[in-house]
């Protein structure tokens, strides 16, 4: 199903592929075999949109290679628009190795040495396209390196004289950059920029070095400009602050099997209602609402392997919901 009908949602960034052990609790060394599972979390936040009845489009660059065209064919399987997307002759698609540990957390090991995502040049995006959108996402890992950064930097611009919202998950990936130092100021430097922001309690303490559960430590990343500020505490749920009020969302339980991308899927069930009512922050019942649907979504997200085969669909949501809410 694809919701043409809807405001468009540009996710921009990295699509990768993820191996993942088949088995799960042990380290990269100690697995035997590997799962082909498809990721980077600009692309997730887009088939999440998708696969709930929204319109999303994905803008970025793999490799012209075999993971690169199955990339899109999975994007346009899950109704993804693809206009956006280039290839690149002369680099890899990107991969990465992610091992869930014995508690469903990850590790990470890359190989973009350099991947196609990273240099995708200013010249190729496709401005028409970005200027529809309602929405633009973004993370930070486009800000690592050049020329990508430029090109992330020049779609925010034309998205944001569009009329786009700016939405902003920096998806800290330490393994990444080159130090810690150098990942705080590269997240922070498009802080301002933002029109929602939405982060892990795990980044909040990276990104302030306080305690994430303080509401004192969570406001020194609020900023003027921003019109709503997520927190996400994994199955307890999430926090939100807008310029008129704050909350906390209660979570989901669910049997976590694997949490990659269960907050792509909260942002892109989130960023689903937003677009459809770019009002929603001015009022507190329907945010909740949505931030409860968006933390089943997430939930829902951990109960297998892989991030997009794990996404639900907006009906798949909403039976979820009333399920635990019979318990």
């Amino acid at each position: 199903m694809t919701g043409s009908a809807d405001p468009l949602v540009i996710s921009f960034g990295e699509m990768l592929i993820d191996f993942v052990p088949d088995t799960s609790g042990v380290s990269l060394a100690e697995s035997c075999a590997f799962i082909k599972a498809p990721g980077g979390a600009p692309a997730n936040v887009a088939c999440a949109i998708s696969k709930l009845g929204g319109n999303a489009a994905f803008v970025g660059k793999m490799g012209d290679d075999e993971f690169g065209r199955m990339l899109v064919d999975i994007l346009r399987k899950n109704g993804v628009n693809t206009d956006g997307v280039c290839f690149d002759t002369e680099a890899r698609t990107a991969l990465a190795f992610v091992t869930l540990r014995k508690d469903g957390e990850r590790e990470f090991m890359f190989y973009r040495n350099p991947s196609a995502d990273m240099l995708l040049k200013e010249s190729e995006l496709n401005m028409g396209l970005i200027k529809q959108a309602k929405v633009f996402h973004y993370g930070s890992i486009s800000l690592i390196s050049e020329p990508c950064r430029s090109a992330h930097l020049a779609a925010m611009k034309v998205a944001r004289e569009g009329g786009a919202l700016l939405s902003y998950d920096p998806n800290v990936r330490l393994p990444l950059w080159p130090s810690e130092e150098a990942a705080r100021s590269g997240i922070k430097s498009i802080w301002f920029d933002a029109d929602f922001i939405k982060v892990s309690d795990d980044e909040v303490h990276f990104l302030t070095q306080g305690d994430p559960e303080k509401e004192d430590v969570v406001m020194t990343l609020w900023h003027d400009k921003l019109k709503m500020l997520l927190v996400t505490d994994g199955e307890k749920g999430c926090r939100y602050f807008t310029k008129n009020f704050r909350g906390r969302v209660t979570g989901f339980s669910a049997k976590v099997v694997d949490t990659t991308g269960a907050g792509d899927s909260f942002v892109g069930a989130l960023l689903t209602a937003v677009a459809r009512d770019p009002n929603i922050f001015h009022n507190e019942p329907k945010l909740r609402e949505a931030l409860t649907f968006a933390n089943a979504c997430g939930a829902m997200c951990t109960t297998q392997k892989g991030a997009i085969p794990a996404l639900p669909t907006a009906a798949e949501a909403e039976k979820f919901i009333s399920n635990s809410k019979a318990k």
